[in-house]
């Protein structure tokens, strides 16, 4: 699916938002660092190079020159790791795709935009506030609302995934790596009909 490629320069930043540490791993809310690190695996790189406040590695995904950047701010400040990327390349916020999750959509379904607001999601809003606009692509990939209406939201994301929610969100996470293969190799338009 993807190719390895040592490369100097980017012509997409690629933001895998979660949070850092043992504590976090395979919660709701790090369903983009799942994403990253099943491309990581299929392409055989190791996303470990501590820049710009993250994990990040530069690598050829759909024909393009993309940085693969892990936020190791916690989920809330990602706008930070951002931000000093995008200054560092020079990257216009539109060759700057994000990866998240998203509670207002099933479990494992998969949602591409073009630009939008946050949707209440604290790591896009600090991207958007620190990187001065919302209009960047995102990919978002559903882990389900609460069971109830009285649980804490914050609970919920930071809960380990059960079994069946771990399947369905490996699976989109699958899903979303090919999706961002074919937004940089053809365009968000194409992938927004194929994978929405």
């Amino acid at each position: 699916m993807f190719f390895r490629s040592k490369l100097t320069s980017v012509s997409w930043i690629a933001v895998f938002l979660g949070n850092p540490g043992l504590r976090y791993e395979n919660t709701r809310h790090n369903a983009g660092f799942i994403t990253a690190d099943i491309i990581a695996n299929e392409i055989g790189i190791k996303i470990n190079r501590s820049k710009f406040n993250s994990l990040t590695a530069t690598a050829k995904l759909g024909g393009q020159q993309v940085l693969m950047l892990k936020p190791q701010t916690y989920m809330n400040l990602s706008g930070n790791a951002v931000k000093q990327a995008i200054r560092f390349y020079k990257t216009p916020r539109e060759k700057v795709v994000v990866v998240s999750d998203d509670v207002s959509m099933p479990a494992g379904k998969l949602r591409i935009r073009r630009q939008g607001s946050s949707g209440g999601h604290n790591g896009l809003r600090d991207i958007i506030a620190k990187c001065g606009g919302e209009d960047f692509p995102r990919v978002r990939i559903g882990v389900g609302a609460p069971p109830n209406e009285g649980y804490d939201m914050a609970d919920w994301v930071l809960s380990k995934l059960g079994a069946d929610e771990k399947k369905l969100i490996s699976e989109s996470a699958l899903k979303a790596a090919a999706a961002l293969e074919m937004i940089f190799m053809q365009g968000i338009d194409e992938a927004m009909a194929k994978f929405n």
